[in-house]
């Protein structure tokens, strides 16, 4: 099935190498050069796939909210003392519009992601930058595997975390199924959003599902005897154990986690 893609880079990274890759096996590709073109051409919704990697200066305008096409643009938020951020996103939140086909678009996501880090993501490029990188996918859980080893590299080029040394996947594994299966009850139609800012000293990520939300108080301790046979809130105590701070929403969706870079000092010897 033929799929409308639209690249939004404003120094031609992925723009020119995904746009050969994806008009060869059948898609139609628009690619443009910068955010505010993207914001003239209007609602996006005849786009399945809206890609885009920016680089972003702080006080540069926003579009309003009911433009049409803020949810498939990043509006990141700049932290104290950064002035510009590389801005990455890939929003797939309209491939639903059509009969979805879940290979279909793992396909397009594993594409997207493995040029990113081979040919883009230069760990020297982004030392005195803090990356803001935004997922809006369909809730499958393929996805969310590529999404998974995408982040954990990012975290690993830019010494956050050492793989050997941490269980940082674990975490963000259990918080990607569950938005999957527990917040938006596998249904493709709903959609997770995942942010994550990267920098050198720290890595934060924000899980979001469309579902009902539930209180994390109300969930059964793990370590109590009586639960010892019981699944239930064991991958919300990996995460507590596992992340340096977590913090749920009011309304139970959303996940915000920080995990702080290894200090030289705290390493094993």
């Amino acid at each position: 099935m033929q799929r409308r893609i639209l690249i939004i880079d404003d120094h031609d990274d992925l723009a020119s190498a995904l746009g050969e890759v994806f008009s060869h096996v059948g898609h139609e590709v628009r690619c443009l050069g910068s955010r505010e073109e993207a914001i003239k051409l209007g609602p996006l919704e005849t786009f399945d796939v809206v890609i885009s990697d920016l680089d972003v200066k702080a006080g540069v305008d926003r579009p309003p909210a009911d433009c049409g096409i803020a949810t498939c643009l990043p509006d990141p938020v700049f932290v104290d003392g950064t002035d510009r951020l590389k801005v990455f996103k890939l929003c797939a939140a309209l491939f639903r519009q059509e009969e979805f086909v879940e290979e279909e678009l793992r396909q397009i996501v594993a594409t997207v992601l493995d040029y990113k880090i081979r040919f883009v993501d230069k760990a020297d490029e982004v030392q005195r930058l803090v990356e803001h990188i935004e997922f809006e996918l369909p809730s499958v859980i393929s996805l969310m595997h590529i999404v998974l080893e995408y982040l954990m590299k990012r975290v690993e080029k830019l010494g956050v975390v050492k793989p050997e040394q941490s269980n940082l996947f674990v975490a963000l594994d259990e918080a990607f199924v569950n938005a999957v299966k527990h917040g938006n009850k596998f249904d493709p139609t709903k959609i997770v959003r995942i942010v994550a800012e990267i920098s050198p000293s720290e890595a934060k990520f924000t899980v979001e599902d469309e579902g009902d939300g539930f209180d994390v108080n109300t969930i059964p301790d793990p370590l109590d005897p009586e639960n010892l046979f019981k699944t239930s809130g064991r991958g919300v105590l990996f995460i507590y154990n596992i992340m340096d701070e977590v913090k749920y929403n009011e309304r139970g969706n959303r996940l915000t986690m920080v995990k702080k870079a290894i200090e030289p000092s705290d390493q094993p010897s």
